[in-house]
């Protein structure tokens, strides 16, 4: 090979190859950020790869789930808004008969809404001192047939999970002591539903929501 210099008119100017290198650097960068990067790493902080379709490469295939064809609906739009309540109930022990170791609460619920709930039995001296019947059934008016659901009945202190009302009506539990030491029952609710007013059913014991136990059953005096 020659060492010969090159003509003078093959010869880059300073200027001209500082434009040509920063062009090389330029469309090199453009093809990592808006090629590579899309379509390697899910990154593309341009937006040219999800015009372009290449930052769909690094995705698995795509299979479409028939929402329509499930045997109940996966997603669920409520007119009744979120809440959350917790509801202290205290039970007396064994000796306070039905009137102050059983009650039952329940609240209203619309056909399809759903329910979030944990209770659990504080001062309970061993589980199977704590009897719990979650059940729930329609308010019909007068000549009208009643339909019930009984979703779990058993001993324990605790339980947790969620309902999805399969009517209109009213969802809760009765809960029984038989120890020999008084109990709170503590619910804590989250979900798409309505408290029940004071002494109306579901709440003949004329609970109040989201106050202490000693506040809770106002109308209660055990008698020992």
């Amino acid at each position: 090979m020659s060492d010969a210099p090159l003509p003078s008119e093959l010869k880059l100017k300073p200027k001209t190859l500082a434009l040509v290198t920063g062009g090389g650097l330029l469309v090199g960068t453009l093809i990592v950020v808006g090629a590579i990067m899309p379509a390697e790493y899910h990154v593309d902080p341009l937006g040219l790869g999800k015009l372009s379709g290449i930052a769909r490469l690094w995705a698995p295939e795509e299979k479409k789930l028939d929402t329509a064809s499930a045997t109940a609906p996966l997603a669920r739009i409520y007119d009744t808004r979120l809440r959350s309540d917790v509801i202290e109930i205290p039970l007396t022990d064994f000796l306070g008969g039905a009137k102050g170791s059983e009650l039952e609460y329940k609240v209203r619920m619309k056909q399809g809404a759903t329910l979030v709930f944990e209770w659990e039995a504080i001062g309970a001296g061993n589980k199977n001192d704590i009897h719990f019947d979650f059940h729930g059934h329609t308010t019909p008016g007068p000549n009208q047939s009643m339909t019930v659901a009984t979703y779990a009945q058993d001993y324990g202190t605790s339980q947790k999970g969620a309902l999805t009302a399969p009517f209109d009506g009213i969802e809760g539990w009765q809960f029984s002591n038989s120890g020999d030491t008084s109990v709170v029952i503590r619910v804590k609710l989250t979900g798409f539903y309505e408290l029940v007013p004071a002494g109306e059913p579901g709440n003949e014991a004329r609970i109040v929501a989201n106050v202490p136990a000693a506040q809770a059953r106002p109308d209660f005096k055990p008698v020992h």
